[in-house]
């Protein structure tokens, strides 16, 4: 790649984000961030300059997408809050994917989701799938990724495995537990997509990891590697919902959403295909072991603090 190529990439300063925008830096391309957080810490310093995402102008969008060869979007919202909704982040999407293509920018690498459909009973999954619409009927070159469950240093929904692991005597699960999930390491997310942003042939790729669990398979692997092995109940999933929302209510956030919930027992966050990274899972976990779930992590302390670096602890 050209030192001269100006690559876009939305939440820099916040998860996949900073990972795709680590690579690209390190092959020498200027880095540019759109951001709902401009005054959070920085972890580039000043060779990442931050943007608004200015969704109520796009004029002003398009003016700083002028110049950049590729977009990595990344920006979406986990649920529905009073301030903000899928809605809203599907409008805001459709904008940003316009003001690219009419600041000329040539390729959109777009983080989704496995298995959305826009006929799915689960809003997060419908919207995913209308935004997927959207971006191949842009005319704009396009890869579209599709990640089930990511993990790594700044991960939420394994550290909070970790930590109910830690401090309940039983750990409690959806129905049987037999559902499956991919997950895949956030920098093998973000070093695929850092390769689909040189391609120009239009792709949809799952982006699932090297390892296959059941959810009830992932507790217990994750469970015996922190030394913290617990009894696994299945019950009811509308209890198990409801014990999630009591821990959200204790810790001031959000544990999982009842579509989370559905979705994840339907089987959609699981894709029969090729593993697209090759970091293991249990592998990472061993590796982190001492630390993982010593904290909570808290998806909207992170939402509400707009200063402190993404994923402090």
């Amino acid at each position: 790649m050209s030192e001269q190529q100006i690559h876009a990439v939305t939440g820099a300063f916040g998860y996949s984000g900073k990972y795709i925008a680590h690579r690209l830096l390190t092959k020498g391309v200027v880095v540019r961030t759109l951001t709902n957080s401009p005054h959070r810490a920085n972890p580039f310093g000043g060779r990442v300059k931050a943007y608004p995402f200015d969704f109520d102008s796009p004029a002003k969008l398009t003016e700083t997408l002028e110049g950049v060869s590729v977009l990595y979007n990344t920006y979406w919202v986990r649920f529905n809050t009073r301030t903000f909704t899928f809605a809203a982040a599907e409008r805001n999407t459709g904008v940003l994917f316009a003001a690219a293509r009419a600041a000329g920018v040539e390729r959109i690498v777009h983080i989704s989701v496995t298995n959305p459909s826009e006929r799915s009973p689960f809003e997060y999954f419908r919207r995913k799938a209308a935004v997927e619409k959207a971006l191949t009927a842009s005319g704009v070159s396009y890869a579209i990724l599709r990640p089930a469950i990511l993990f790594g240093k700044e991960d939420i929904l394994v550290n909070n495995i970790a930590w109910a692991l830690r401090r309940m005597p039983v750990f409690t699960i959806f129905g049987n537990g037999r559902y499956r999930l991919r997950p895949i390491h956030v920098d093998d997310l973000a070093r695929l997509a850092v390769e689909q942003g040189a391609r120009r042939e239009d792709a949809i790729i799952n982006a699932v990891g090297p390892e296959t669990f059941t959810y009830r398979g992932l507790v217990k692997a994750i469970g015996e590697i922190i030394g913290k092995p617990r009894p696994i109940v299945g019950v009811p999933p509308t209890f198990a919902y409801l014990g999630g929302r009591l821990v959200g209510l204790l810790m001031n956030d959000v544990l999982m959403t009842r579509d989370e919930v559905e979705g994840l027992m339907a089987g959609l966050l699981d894709a029969d295909s090729p593993s697209a990274g090759t970091t293991r899972l249990t592998d990472w976990v061993r590796e982190h072991a001492g630390s993982l779930g010593r904290r909570y992590a808290s998806e909207l302390a992170r939402r509400r603090d707009r200063v402190s670096q993404y994923g402090a602890r």
